[in-house]
């Protein structure tokens, strides 16, 4: 499939910014007069002025209305809409409380953030739409796919009237899962109906979606893509998943060849639930496991994946901002002819963009499916100072802010975006990934704040175990699973508690977020590491980093987190003790 490459233009014609506005203006009619009968918009205190400025007006034909939006509503953040998401957490959960809560109707699935600051995930909730989201063109078509997706929930919320008939149950789960749920209308009431399915196109029984352990969860799916030799796609959430993957087939490789050749399924944890399933798809294939005991295991050649699946060609995985840091990791597994395509630049909220061009894993264009308005991150965050698609100037920095058919008014998303320009064909903004607004370390689980930092190390500082002077953050994943990596200088000797250092820290991390444990538990995340450097370093590090940049040394501090390559590498080589 031959797709010409978009290059964005630095200014907008009249025609294209005549054009946005005309359909700015009829996305956010619509989205007004879907849901401006909801309880939120109804209830929430955000709109309040809003309400009384269209008390009197025809919300679908009087334009004002869209002025008075723009005028009058602020940027929203989360607190404005916990109280009425908690009400989805209340048991009984009553459809006459439930109903018509953000957008008509009940929720098809609440989705549960990684993105949160308190200790419980934040949820949402997400509607039936008429357009499920879909990424931006993909650059080859395949035919035969490892959809390394989990389908999994956590406990449903199940609405009942009020004489307890149950109404609908909606599935707690993450956002991928909700949105290939929606996209197949795949209930949970019909899951076991397909448990024992190989999708058309895929090459693991669905069931495999629903074992929870995720170094199992990784193995099993590679045991069914390393027996298909007609593979030709991978698509995975994120590509840190793909690495992981990587890694667990390199731990077991002998284990997974063996079980191809004997039609087995292995011991591995937690997935007897879905045993039975599995083994009903997996087959003897003698000469299959000679073919890959003869390659070897991952990371015994480069470009191993393409002597594994001659006919592989893409990988589909989310692989921007943070997550491209494996990406030469990647690169090197899959050899040079395999494509690897991001679709789209999404969070549990909303859609935000989508690819602007195939292989170009860092640029989107704005999405359409909800109205995106930008906040210049040098203005005050009110509503005057929100910005609209034929405001924004190339090269300045912005914080999205999104209306959503689910019932987002104005919400400000926490990620900072790059304008790089327009599409020349509709004049859409095109960007680039930033940074996340007050966050330091993003892992596939959970976010990590510099406060979330501070408080884990004050947990486990202390006479008794190591008195921290200063620290710098890592993503540490040189073992599998990954975790978070410390570097620390401390005052004098390590104390008699020195070996419960990375229990406390852990501990500390879980009181941050539920996730960690939860990710723990699963043998997503390990516990944290912590490594002590020679006496001085962090001070040559600032001489270090002074000189490599040409700048004097007081304009150098250390880092809550340590991103750069080098520097990680250069701090490793001063490690005095590992706890």
């Amino acid at each position: 499939m031959s797709i010409n490459t978009v290059h964005p233009i630095t200014v907008l014609t009249p025609g294209l910014a005549a054009a946005l506005r005309e359909d700015t203006d009829h996305r956010l009619g619509n989205l007004i007069v879907a849901n401006i009968n909801t309880q939120y918009a109804r209830g929430s205190s955000q709109l309040s002025n809003f309400r009384l400025a269209i008390k009197d007006k025809d919300v679908q034909n009087d334009e004002s209305v869209l002025s008075d939006f723009r005028r009058l509503i602020p940027p929203t953040n989360y607190e404005s809409y916990r109280p009425f998401f908690e009400k989805f957490n209340s048991r009984p959960c009553r459809s006459s409380e439930v109903e018509n809560m953000l957008a008509p109707g009940l929720p098809v699935y609440i989705p549960l953030s990684s993105s949160t600051s308190g200790k419980k995930s934040k949820q949402f909730a997400k509607y039936l739409r008429s357009q499920p989201y879909f990424g931006g063109p993909s650059p080859l078509r395949v035919q035969t796919t490892s959809l390394m997706h989990t389908f999994a929930y956590r406990d449903p919320v199940v609405v009942v009237t009020d004489v307890g008939e149950v109404v609908k149950t909606i599935p707690l789960c993450n956002e991928s899962s909700g949105i290939a749920r929606a996209q197949n209308n795949w209930s949970i009431e019909t899951d076991e109906t397909r448990m024992a399915s190989i999708l058309p196109g895929h090459v693991a029984p669905w069931a495999t979606g629903f074992i929870i352990h995720h170094r199992s969860f990784l193995l099993i799916h590679a045991l069914f893509t390393l027996a298909n030799i007609s593979l030709e796609g991978i698509t995975v959430s994120l590509l840190v998943t793909f690495m992981d993957m990587v890694h667990r087939i390199e731990e077991e490789w002998s284990t997974l060849v063996s079980s191809i050749r004997n039609g087995t399924i292995p011991e591995f944890e937690q997935i007897d639930h879905v045993r039975t399933y599995l083994e009903l798809n997996m087959h003897a294939d003698s000469q299959r496991a000679d073919e890959l005991q003869k390659i070897g295991p991952p990371l015994s050649s480069p470009g191993w994946a393409q002597l594994v699946w001659p006919s592989l060609k893409l990988l589909t995985c989310i692989c921007s901002g943070t997550f491209a840091a494996s990406l030469p990791q990647a690169r090197s597994v899959l050899g040079p002819n395999v494509a690897i395509h991001n679709p789209w630049y999404i969070c549990t909220e909303c859609l935000i963009g989508r690819n602007l061009n195939p292989g170009d894993t860092e640029t989107f264009v704005i999405a359409t499916d909800e109205l995106i308005e930008f906040l210049d991150m040098t203005e005050e965050q009110t509503q005057e100072g929100v910005l609209q698609t034929w405001d924004l100037q190339p090269g300045k920095f912005y914080r999205p802010v999104s209306t959503t058919q689910d019932g987002l008014w104005r919400y400000l998303i926490d990620d900072i975006i790059q304008v790089v320009g327009f599409d020349p064909r509709n004049g859409l903004p095109v960007f680039r990934y930033s940074r996340r607004k007050n966050v330091e370390i993003r892992l596939p689980h959970a976010l990590i704040t510099e406060a979330d930092l501070l408080s884990v190390v004050c947990a486990f500082s202390g006479e008794d175990t190591v008195e921290v002077q200063e620290f710098t953050t890592v993503v540490d994943d040189r073992k599998f699973p990954l975790t978070l990596g410390f570097f620390i200088s401390i005052k004098g000797n390590l104390g008699p508690n020195a070996k419960l250092v990375r229990e406390k820290a852990f501990a500390a991390l879980v009181a941050t977020s539920d996730e960690h444990q939860i990710a723990f538990d699963t043998d997503e995340f390990g516990l944290p590491t912590i490594r002590v450097v020679k006496p001085g370093t962090f001070a040559d590090y600032r001489r270090w980093r002074g000189e490599s940049m040409k700048i004097g040394v007081g304009q150098i501090k250390l880092p809550a987190v340590l991103t750069d390559p080098k520097a990680q590498e250069w701090m490793a080589e001063r490690v005095m003790i590992e706890l």
